[in-house]
Order: structure tokens, then C-alpha cells, then sequence
């Protein structure tokens, strides 16, 4: 096994079949992240969603994907250009994966692709035990999916930040009152169905608890792409507040929990979610 995934293996906890699988995507994660940034990508991109929180400010929930933002609308930009950066990146470090592009939708400006291998495969890479590769279902595949919006909304900034495992390395990344525009949004318009998607709610609660700085033109300028906010006038904080506990009345918690508690460490936290409490700690925001 190589040093560096030695030494990364060393954070995880690794009892069962779930730590390993969890620890696995998550080195993979971060390998990527390099062979992107030695592919050059983030000079024209950034990271975001729940896995740059995770990554990069400590978010403490798994995050499945890798997303990322275009600085600005390019209709040439094709991801899978990068593929094989990402997985000469990955071979280096022991784990034999490929990339496949998915077909893009007809108009979506959102361009996927997967990093996927067999998961007997690369648990041998970190040397799992006998017993805890006998748990792995036959012929179960590890997929990591990674999204890039190539038109982005516009007036967000980005920053630099330095991880330092599999090496020291740079990564462009959304600054935090932009991530919770973008995370907002998602909390207020996200169309699932008649699903909940509890993560994003578990996500406010952590902007609201670590960095509840909120850029609110840049959440109109996403609303406005989605259709959301049409109005010739500047979406204002009253506003904002209004479609917010509007959102809040109509959760139903009950999905919001069920949906988020597979992704964090202690779902006994989720009890205390109620309408009552979204209400309440919103009041924290800070409009910028």
C-alpha cells in the first residue's frame, strides 16, 4: 500500500464493512481532487456542494459526490477531457478505477461523469482483512459521481485552499457566503419529488452553527436562473426571510430526518428537529 494512503487510512475508525467503504471513497475523493488540480481544472472551476464543506471547512456528514462550478459559462468545456488525469492520478496511488462520461441531458448545462471500479478490487488496495471482504457483495461496483455546472449563476467568489493528504495541494474553491447561496437555494427550491432531502437541512444547521454568513445577491441570481424570484426588483431580506418560513411550515421533518440519518455519525442529534427549531436558529443568518 502506498505511504500516503497508509497515513490516510489512519483517521478512520475502521471496525466494519461501512467504515472501510467510507473510508475508501473518501481517499478516493481526495486523489481525484489532485489529479484534477495537476489536469489544471480548477483554473477554470471550483469546488462546492457538501463534499468541499467536508473536505475542506469539516463538515461532519458524508458527502457522496464531487461538484464543482465552471468561474464563468463555457459551452466547450467537456469533463471528460480530464479522465484520464484522473485516473493516471489514481493508478499512482494503487487504485485502478475508470471514468464514464454520462450522456448529457438535452439543455442541462450540468455535465456528469463517474469514477467507478469493482469494490473487492480496491478494498485490497488498502489491504482490508479476510473478514470484512467476505461482507462485500459480488460483483458490487464503488461509483463516485462528479458534476460540473458549466453556466453557472453569476457573483460568486472563489478562494484557494491547501489539503495536505495524498500531498500538499491546492484546491479552488466557492467562498462560504456563496456555498450557503447555493446551499439555500437548494433548501428552498430543491425539486425532489415528494422527497425530502434532509441533508441539505442538516447542512444549514451547520452553516448556522460555523459560518452563517449568507451572500443574498447571489442567491437571487440563482433564483432568477431557476425562475424562482422574476421580479424586477432585488430580492430584499424580508423577502428572503418570508419564502424561508414559508419552506420551514411546509418541511416535513420526519422525511428530512429519515433522509439524512444514514450520512452522519450520531442521528440521535436529528431529535431535536422541529419546525420550531428551523424557526427559530434561521434568525442567525447574516445577510450580506
Amino acid at each position: 500500500m502506498h505511504e500516503a494512503v497508509i497515513q490516510m487510512l489512519r483517521k478512520y475508525p475502521l471496525n466494519r464493512l461501512e467504515d472501510y467503504t467510507k473510508a475508501l471513497r473518501e481517499i478516493i475523493q481526495e486523489i481525484a481532487l489532485l489529479g484534477l488540480w495537476r489536469g489544471k481544472f480548477f483554473d477554470k472551476a471550483a469546488f462546492y456542494g457538501g463534499t468541499a464543506l467536508r473536505i475542506l471547512y469539516g463538515l461532519d456528514r458524508f458527502s457522496e459526490d464531487l461538484d464543482f462550478t465552471l468561474l464563468q459559462p463555457l459551452d466547450d468545456f467537456d469533463l471528460g477531457s480530464f479522465g484520464s488525469h484522473l485516473e493516471k492520478e489514481l493508478k499512482g496511488f494503487g487504485f485502478e478505477m475508470y471514468v464514464e462520461q454520462k450522456n448529457r441531458a438535452a439543455k442541462s448545462p450540468v455535465q456528469s461523469a463517474f469514477l467507478k471500479a469493482e469494490t473487492f478490487s480496491q478494498m485490497l488496495v488498502i489491504e482490508t482483512g479476510e473478514e470484512i471482504l467476505r461482507q462485500i457483495p459480488k460483483g458490487q461496483m464503488i461509483k463516485i459521481k462528479l458534476e460540473v455546472d458549466t453556466n453557472p449563476p453569476p457573483d460568486f467568489s472563489t478562494e484557494t485552499r491547501y489539503l495536505l493528504t495524498p500531498v500538499p495541494f491546492p484546491v479552488r474553491t466557492v467562498t462560504l457566503p456563496d456555498l450557503f447561496a447555493g446551499k439555500m437555494h437548494a433548501v428552498l427550491f430543491r425539486r425532489w419529488q415528494t422527497r425530502v432531502k434532509g441533508r441539505d437541512w442538516y447542512d444549514l444547521v451547520w452553516y448556522l452553527s460555523h459560518h452563517p454568513e449568507l451572500h443574498l445577491h447571489h442567491l437571487e441570481e440563482r433564483m432568477r436562473q431557476t425562475g424562482d424570484w422574476d421580479s424586477t426588483e432585488e430580492l430584499t431580506e424580508p423577502e428572503f426571510f418570508s419564502v424561508l418560513h414559508s419552506t420551514i411550515d411546509a418541511l416535513d421533518i420526519n422525511k428530512a430526518r429519515k433522509e439524512v440519518a444514514p450520512f452522519v455519525k450520531d442521528p440521535e442529534m436529528l431529535s431535536i428537529w422541529s419546525r420550531e427549531f428551523f424557526h427559530d436558529i434561521v434568525s442567525r443568518i447574516k445577510v450580506a
